[in-house]
């Protein structure tokens, strides 16, 4: 039951909310240079503050945007000049409407926008998710990666193609060494595969490589949900990745079905790590499977 309400917040339109926005706190946490995160209801927040105003990765719920503002203005007086969604799933995309009526310029993959902009469905819920408003949509887009010049800093934002969702993008703070990772990373759980929104198990594992090929041992890591990371936690996330891949293939490839290889509970002994998040062991088996024998 827990999986599936987190699955509802994760996957709603932009009126989604979470059970009671008056009881949800807003935490800052402050990182590198002028970069924090912000923790509420929902994906992490990440904020830049300087001379140039105020940048937003994700924004959670529509609920939130009053207490989220608050927040970031505790940082910073200056206007809130853009917000950057790192995929389209409601609990990073909810307070999309409110920024852009206050003002700000919603950015995101191309992607992002095509699915905000059409009805989505989620096999996982058996639920289908109606277009956000249209001015919760992105109104600028980009292919492959774009570069915003703010508060000092090169920020530069790539995508990765079909890992969490065919729109996820990565978000880089080369001058504070500070990563946004979307849901292509979480720090306390096992990945959730939207297969629905483009999707694959395969495509976590290029998304760690290339944020591994980006961090060093002083990167601090914003990831999806969870606390603040370091490198040696996304090596860790990567080795977790290849090995349930290749346990769940090797089993495959012996001719054992899917029901066959979740019996024989190919995550037993990663589980007390990573099993402590929303998705369990017999979900990420079925994100492997579908990934180790697609065609």
């Amino acid at each position: 039951m827990k999986t599936l309400l987190w699955l509802a917040l994760l996957a709603g339109t932009a009126a989604a909310q979470p059970a009671d926005p008056s009881k949800v706190e807003i935490k800052i946490v402050k990182l590198a240079g002028s970069v924090s995160m912000l923790e509420g209801s929902g994906g992490n927040i990440g904020v830049s503050v300087g001379d140039d105003g105020v940048f937003l990765i994700d924004d959670q719920f529509a609920p939130l945007t009053p207490k989220i503002r608050a927040a970031v203005e505790t940082l910073s007086k200056k206007p809130l000049r853009f917000v950057f969604n790192t995929h389209w799933h409601g609990d990073h995309t909810g307070g999309n409407e409110n920024l852009a009526n206050a003002g700000a310029i919603v950015v995101a993959h191309d992607n992002v926008r095509k699915r905000l902009s059409s009805e989505q469905f989620m096999s996982l819920m058996n639920r289908h998710f109606p277009p956000a408003p249209a001015r919760a949509l992105p109104i600028v887009t980009f292919n492959d990666e774009v570069t915003f010049h703010l508060n000092g800093d090169e920020i530069h934002v790539f995508h990765v193609a079909r890992a969490h969702t065919d729109g996820d993008a990565i978000v880089h703070f080369r001058k504070a060494n500070v990563v946004h990772t979307g849901d292509v990373f979480l720090s306390a759980g096992y990945p959730l595969v939207d297969v629905d929104s483009g999707g694959t198990f395969d495509g976590f594992i290029a998304a760690a490589d290339r944020l591994l090929a980006i961090t060093d041992a002083q990167t601090r890591i914003i990831p999806g949900h969870g606390p603040p990371a370091d490198r040696a936690r996304l090596a860790a996330w990567r080795e977790m990745l290849v090995t349930v891949r290749a346990r769940v293939k090797k089993l495959a490839d012996a001719g054992k079905k899917l029901d066959e290889i979740k019996a024989a509970k190919p995550t037993a002994d990663l589980d007390g790590e990573w099993a402590k998040g929303f998705i369990k062991p017999e979900l990420v088996v079925d994100f492997a499977y579908k990934s180790v024998t697609a065609k």
